[in-house]
């Protein structure tokens, strides 16, 4: 008796501690996630008051996921670098897509996106808009900035991005996070 109620915890312990993540199709350039456990999320608005993302500066440990929820206008986020903030970082840099909201309607969009976190280093992000400049206006933000350094700064980051002339660059297509049905699609942002 207690040889098999030993060897049914040994099974039930194997097959928690080696459950196999869940990934996309290879075809996709979406990344993968595990569920073995609880993550954080941590919640940015794009738009709440004006051209901002609420909070611009989110401090996230790896494996956590940043949601983006998008109010009325059309607003995206784009994954850049601080060296260029109105422009995408590279070829696999993250890009929501726009998620268009009428204004005046008081309503956020149906869908939200999301990123893991992978590390420690610095994400910088913008809104993509060009009616308006919402990225040379100041939509922009920082996961995890390095408080030591202020030198890179998301003011110093908002200062460049002023800068910048020219159109707010995209990615062709959406990736590098994932388009989900908003979670909270009656929260008050």
């Amino acid at each position: 008796m207690l040889t098999t109620t030993f060897t049914t915890f040994l099974l039930t312990l194997s097959a928690l501690t080696f459950a196999a993540p869940t990934t996309t199709s290879s075809d996709s350039k979406l990344p993968s996630r595990s569920h073995h456990a609880p993550r954080t999320t941590h919640t940015v608005v794009a738009g709440r008051s004006g051209l901002q993302f609420q909070p611009d500066n989110i401090v996230a440990e790896p494996g956590s996921i940043v949601e983006f929820h998008f109010l009325p206008a059309n607003h995206s986020v784009v994954e850049s670098s601080f060296a260029k903030p109105c422009q995408p970082k590279d070829h696999s840099s993250f890009f929501s897509g726009f998620f268009p909201v009428p204004a005046g309607s008081g309503k956020q969009s149906a869908e939200v996106f999301q990123i893991e976190v992978r590390d420690k280093k610095p994400i910088w992000f913008y809104c993509a808009q060009n009616n308006g400049r919402h990225c040379q206006s100041g939509m922009t933000g920082v996961i995890n900035q390095n408080f030591d350094n202020q030198a890179f700064s998301l003011r110093a980051h908002k200062e460049k991005a002023k800068g910048v002339e020219g159109p707010s660059g995209v990615q062709a297509n959406v990736q590098g996070g994932w388009r989900i049905p908003n979670p909270q699609p009656q929260a008050g942002f």
